[in-house]
């Protein structure tokens, strides 16, 4: 009588868990730990790019400019935000490999997109709630450079959390990693010159 063996069934790899765009932007604010830890090893350019794009344009509809602009031309005022839009998103590009690079000079072991994406994504995902004011209120208004603070604040602690993770420094070197670029851009996108 043939012994027939049952096939050996191959163990399959867990795949990971799908990191959906709302649980990785708003997930930040309510277990950022969790959600950087999880999309450790993710490249999260689309969210990234997108979440730049959405900030830039909010932040250009924010301005009085753009909506003496648009009672002139809508079309010029549309033009002028797209402008700003993809302005916004290379300068959020730039930061974020020049905050990689710094953290690797500083012996860091962190890979290029997961450290860059999610850096973009962690600046502009803490700067939402400020930039939502700013769309009503004027910019030097109380209750919006409360929010940037706090925001400014929130978005430096999880950008240190976040190099100290991918890059597996300690956290002064962390902050040395950050702390220049971070600084620079709250001090120009969060309190531009004028807005006091």
């Amino acid at each position: 009588m043939p012994v027939t063996s049952a096939p050996s069934s191959k163990p399959t790899s867990a795949k990971p868990r799908r990191l959906l765009w709302h649980r990785l932007i708003f997930g930040l604010w309510y277990r950022p730990v969790d959600v950087l830890d999880e999309a450790r090893d993710r490249s999260v350019w689309g969210a990234a790019t997108f979440l730049s794009l959405l900030c830039g344009a909010m932040g250009t509809m924010g301005k009085d400019s753009f909506w003496g602009q648009w009672e002139v031309s809508p079309a010029l005022a549309l033009w002028a935000m797209a402008i700003g839009a993809v302005v916004v998103l290379l300068a959020s590009l730039l930061l974020g490999i020049v905050t990689h690079a710094i953290a690797r000079r500083l012996g860091g072991n962190g890979r290029f997109a997961p450290t860059t994406g999610l850096f973009v994504l962690v600046f502009w995902a803490t700067d939402l709630p400020r930039l939502a004011l700013d769309a009503w209120l004027p910019s030097d208004s109380v209750p919006v450079r409360a929010a940037a603070s706090v925001t400014a604040a929130f978005g430096c602690a999880l950008a240190v959390l976040l190099i100290r993770g991918q890059h597996h420094l300690p956290t002064r070197k962390a902050v040395a990693a950050v702390s220049v670029q971070m600084l620079a851009a709250v001090a120009l996108l969060k309190f531009p010159p004028g807005s006091g």
